[in-house]
């Protein structure tokens, strides 16, 4: 008899979940939005789970208890007091299975890292660092951002780059080509425009606004430049920080990098990857290519007792295709 596996990733801006069966064939999938429990609360949790399996269960055309496991990788579960409200979330899912429930930076490592163990680097929005050795012992970073002295993604660079406008216009530093930028697209007519805007809570300079700091940086802005290899510095420093809370420094181990961050170039992945090497020169980097997702449906194969680094190749060619094909139809209705 056939074995099916639940995958679920829950995010701050969607939420998937992904069903394949016993030869790692992805067979349903489901799309929402939000589920962190910070964004919805634990009745949103819970409504978007019951959305996205449904959906998943129907398009496989199984029964909820035909899984047998499940992967959970949940935007916002960073402290064991947060377990209990979010195992209630996922009762209402009415599973008769093992089940894994892991913050969801774990899942896109185990999506990436051949075996399944070493540490995922998160810069996107924002950031976060999370890693576990093959007995699942984790070390982790806050997840809290800047308030934690957690940097560098979108958000944190966009702040660093204010910053550096208002040294500008104070005189406390260079002249960058960030002002003119940054008042071009919020079509201020001067500097003080701007940052008068920003405080006053006029303008609000968000994520969105990294990738023109990267161009900025490209042009041969040093302002921007000095910028961008901060952030990769940063991003080393929470990875390092978990290398030795896990002891990883002599071992030979993938570490994960996924956001779109990591599309900066080589003014930000140089530094950062110098910086780590040093720390860890057995770390192989690797482009998380593939949603992570497919690391929680692997979390549910390993719950069913079957192995992640058999079933991990077959799962990520069968779900790229599958997901491309569920993308096509979608775009042909819109």
């Amino acid at each position: 008899m056939t074995r099916y596996f639940l995958g679920i990733d829950v995010g701050g801006t969607k939420s998937h979940a992904l069903i394949a069966d016993d030869t790692g064939r992805a067979v349903g999938f489901g799309e929402a939005g939000p589920g962190n429990h910070e964004v919805v609360g634990y009745d949103g949790l819970r409504s978007v789970l019951q959305r996205i399996t449904s959906c998943a269960l129907d398009m496989a055309g199984i029964d909820r208890h035909q899984i047998a496991g499940a992967g959970f990788g949940v935007a916002g579960y960073d402290w064991p007091s947060e377990l209990a409200p979010t195992l209630e979330a996922i009762s209402g899912l009415g599973l008769n299975c093992p089940i894994k429930v892991v913050n969801d930076t774990v899942i896109g490592l185990v999506a990436g890292a051949k075996e399944g163990w070493g540490v995922a680097l998160v810069a996107g929005t924002s950031n976060n660092c999370w890693g576990w050795d093959e007995h699942h012992h984790i070390g982790r970073v806050i997840g809290g951002g800047m308030r934690f002295g957690e940097n560098a993604g979108a958000y944190e660079l966009v702040a660093q780059a204010i910053i550096a406008i208002a040294k500008e216009w104070t005189r406390r530093g260079p002249a960058t080509a960030l002002t003119p930028a940054f008042m071009a697209y919020f079509d201020v007519k001067d500097a003080a425009s701007l940052l008068e805007g920003i405080q006053v809570g006029r303008l609000h300079p968000g994520p969105a606004l990294a990738p023109l700091i990267f161009q900025i940086a490209e042009a041969g802005d040093a302002v921007a430049q000095s910028l961008i290899r901060w952030a990769g510095e940063e991003l080393a420093d929470l990875a390092k920080g978990v290398i030795r809370q896990l002891g990883f420094q002599d071992r030979v181990f993938d570490l994960v990098l996924a956001g779109s961050m990591f599309n900066g170039g080589p003014l930000l992945m140089d530094p950062m990857k110098q910086s780590i090497l040093e720390e860890a020169p057995g770390a192989r980097f690797v482009r998380l290519t593939v949603p992570p997702v497919v690391g929680a449906v692997l979390l549910g194969m390993q719950q069913g007792q079957l192995s992640i680094a058999q079933y991990r190749s077959n799962l990520v060619t069968t779900s790229r295709a599958f997901l491309h094909e569920r993308q096509s139809v979608n775009d042909s209705m819109a």
